[in-house]
């Protein structure tokens, strides 16, 4: 399991409900369940999907860019998108579709406003290639990089309040750095939301 999938097992309580977007081989939802945590995975590559199928994960395959339609309003008490944020084609719809199917929602991604990231944009003149953001720009799934700043944006014009976020390095390692300046410093993100109250 990935340490920021480490930092998503700590916000959710044991005999909660989940719906995990993208899960790929579903090593979070494994996790999960031996906290009697129980839940759906959702994922579109088919080879990911055969490895949660043999790994006993309850998964269905599905394109997270035609939403979430098949489940009702409040459904699970966290769904969780970590790691596929930047490769939807409407990160908005989908953040929507999140906190109407979930009570809350937890979402981590890649900070493309890491000082590593510029630096490459603004001295080499070309797309960032890092340990967060592992591909060239020609071969990478990533279609809608963001920034932490610009995620948050992304909630407050959507309604969203921000319950708790994590801000790391690739190590998945906090520092004074991170916690001063995150979206300079800090590599990967995660977030956990909800629709706001009225």
């Amino acid at each position: 399991m990935r340490l920021d999938q480490q930092i998503i097992s700590d916000w959710i309580p044991d005999g909660a409900k989940v719906l995990d977007l993208g899960c790929g081989n579903g090593a979070l939802l494994n996790h999960l369940q031996e906290r009697h945590i129980t839940g759906y995975g959702l994922e579109i590559d088919n080879s990911k999907f055969a490895d949660c199928i043999r790994a006993g994960i309850n998964v269905l395959q599905a394109d997270l860019d035609e939403g979430l339609s098949q489940f009702a309003d409040q459904s699970f008490d966290f769904v969780i998108l970590s790691q596929t944020l930047q490769a939807i084609k409407r990160p908005d719809f989908l953040l929507r579709e999140i906190v109407r199917v979930g009570k809350k929602g937890i979402i981590g991604f890649p900070n493309f406003g890491h000082w590593q990231c510029r630096m490459q944009l603004a001295l080499g003149g070309r797309m960032p290639v890092s340990k967060a953001l592992p591909n060239a720009w020609y071969e990478t799934p990533n279609i809608h990089l963001c920034t932490i700043k610009d995620f948050e944006q992304l909630c407050a014009s959507n309604n969203l309040t921000v319950l708790n976020h994590s801000i790391v390095n690739h190590e998945h390692k906090d520092s004074l750095g991170i916690r001063l300046l995150p979206n300079l410093f800090g590599q990967i993100a995660v977030y956990l939301v909800q629709q706001q109250k009225d």
